[in-house]
Formats: structure tokens, C-alpha cells, sequence
């Protein structure tokens, strides 16, 4: 096991963690419904309460939180400790991507089920680029003997424009840009593929990428495991959260796994890094409900915003 911090403890299934400039964390706590800033020294302050299943947070150009929200799961809390998603809320509230101002903690929805003739069932994730604009996923969800079928989507951030890309996609979960934009990366979770999607122009990707339409698998391990969210580093590596395994799956932008950094949670759910380098990588332990930090080999990718 690497050696590792622990930065803040007692979380209701974290995720989504944005690296600030200030040094803190700002993260989901999903079962909760809430958005949670971890100071440094781990005090947590709360940022806002969007309810539902706030997922997926990314920094936009304007300076407010983008929050991918999946309505809500049910949620498992056997006697090993770990707390998990079951599937659909009895309360579910429907799935939307929120804009929220950090310093005020006002939450505003920016797009919802049905706008732009669009189908929202439980976005995920989500990720800026170069134009703007913002990707994001909807994993769906998963009721007793039904799944839901999503998509990928590009949107912008004035909530003038909401464009399903990808369709059909296997129950997509992490996003992530290659460092020049030309490559959109997908975890899905239950094949456990990791797709990449050849962009060709803001919100758009080559629709013959494969011989199953747009999108290549790059890579899909062996064994009992299933994808979460992702991070990309400066260098092209996709770091993928790896559950079952438990840990990041570091994976080559030709498909080879580089490395695999083993965590001591079975839903470990997430990346994003800090510090002045981007060195220090901060990783999301939902099950267990916390968040750490260890030393990384090579930078994170700056994110657009």
C-alpha cells in the first residue's frame, strides 16, 4: 500500500474533488446532498446544499462550481463499515447540472431533464475545455430490473446550448480531456472500458472513431473490477478510479497500464491534484468516507476553466 494522509474523515461518499488555490479540497458529499470545502488542516466548512446526488464538480470560467447532480441513489450501509450506492432514490429528484457560487453557496439550476429536447437521468461527470465549454456524462440509473441507456454531452456555460454527443454510451462515469483537447476520454463502469472519443471541433467528435460508431476502447482489465471517475496527467496518462481492485489504474493515451496505485478503500471513486507542482494527488475513499493525499510521480493536468 503507498503511504498516504489522510486529510478529512467522516465524509458521506466524497467525490468530485476540485483542487482550490488556497489549499483546500472542495469536494460532494453525495449521500449527503452537499458540497464540502476541506481546509488544509481538514476542517470542513459547507459550501452549498443542492440536495439530490451532487456528483461530479468542475471550476468554470466564471469562477462557480459546475455540478453534475444524479437525483439521488439509495444507499447500503452493511456492517463492514462501508456505505453504498443502491441504485435509484425512492425521492429521486430528477438529474440536472447545477451552477453554484462558492462564495454565496446559491445553487441554480443551469440545465434539467428535458431541456433542449435532452434526457438527464443521473449525470456524473464532468470536464471544461479549451473553448468554454463543458463535457459531461450520465451514468443513468439503476432500478430493480431496468438500467437506464445515456450519453455523453457537451454544453455551455451560459445554458444557451445542450447537445447529447454520444449516444449510446455503456453507463459512462469519468470524463477527461487529453492535455492538446484533442482526445475525450470515458470510463464506463460495468464493462470497465476506458473509451477515447477523436474531438474535432468544440462539442463535436468523429462519429465513425470505431467499428461501434463514434468512440475506441483503449484499454479494459482483466478480473472483478469496474471504473469510476478519472483525472488526466500533464504528461497524456489517464488516471481512472479503479473499484473492486481498489486504487488508480494509471493508463497510456496508446492503452498500456503504466501503473497501479493500490488504495485501501473498495470504492475508491476519484482523482484531482494540487499543490504548486500538481504533485500532490488527492484521492476520494467513498466507501470509507475520506479524503487523502500522497506524493505523485508525475503532474496532473491544469485544468481549463
Amino acid at each position: 500500500m503507498v503511504d498516504f494522509t489522510t486529510i478529512a474523515s467522516d465524509l458521506r461518499f466524497p467525490e468530485g474533488p476540485v483542487a482550490m488555490p488556497d489549499g483546500s479540497i472542495i469536494l460532494v458529499e453525495i449521500a449527503a446532498g452537499r458540497i464540502t470545502r476541506i481546509t488544509p488542516d481538514g476542517a470542513k466548512q459547507v459550501v452549498a446544499e443542492p440536495g439530490g446526488g451532487p456528483n461530479g464538480l468542475a471550476m468554470g470560467p466564471d469562477g462557480k462550481l459546475y455540478c453534475c447532480n444524479n437525483g439521488g441513489f439509495k444507499w447500503a450501509e452493511p456492517s463492514n463499515g462501508l456505505l453504498i450506492p443502491q441504485g435509484q432514490a425512492d425521492d429521486y429528484s430528477g438529474g440536472r447540472i447545477e451552477r453554484i457560487d462558492v462564495a454565496t453557496g446559491a445553487v441554480e439550476t443551469l440545465y434539467k431533464d428535458g431541456d433542449f429536447g435532452c434526457t438527464l437521468r443521473g449525470p456524473n461527470d464532468i470536464v471544461f475545455d479549451g473553448a468554454g465549454g463543458f463535457w459531461f456524462t450520465d451514468h443513468g440509473k439503476t432500478r430493480t430490473r431496468s438500467r437506464d441507456v445515456t450519453g455523453i454531452f457537451y454544453a455551455k456555460a451560459d445554458g444557451s446550448h445542450l447537445e447529447e454527443v454520444v449516444f449510446p454510451s455503456e453507463n459512462p462515469n469519468g470524463i477527461g480531456l487529453s492535455p492538446d483537447g484533442n482526445t475525450l476520454y470515458a470510463a464506463e463502469t460495468y464493462t470497465c472500458r476506458l473509451m477515447a472519443f477523436r474531438v474535432t471541433a468544440p462539442g463535436k467528435v468523429d462519429q465513425a472513431g470505431g467499428l461501434g460508431g463514434a468512440g475506441i476502447p483503449l484499454h479494459r482489465p482483466a478480473g472483478y473490477k469496474f471504473f469510476d471517475s478519472l483525472g488526466v496527467e500533464e504528461c497524456g496518462n489517464i488516471c481512472v478510479a479503479t473499484i473492486g481492485e481498489s486504487g488508480i489504474s494509471v493508463i497510456s493515451p496508446t492503452g498500456e497500464l503504466v501503473d497501479f496505485v493500490p488504495t485501501p478503500d473498495p470504492f475508491t471513486t476519484n482523482i484531482c491534484w494540487g499543490g504548486a507542482d500538481r504533485r500532490t494527488a488527492y484521492i476520494t475513499l467513498s466507501g470509507t468516507g475520506r479524503l487523502i493525499a500522497m506524493p505523485w510521480p508525475r503532474a496532473g493536468l491544469k485544468l481549463m476553466a
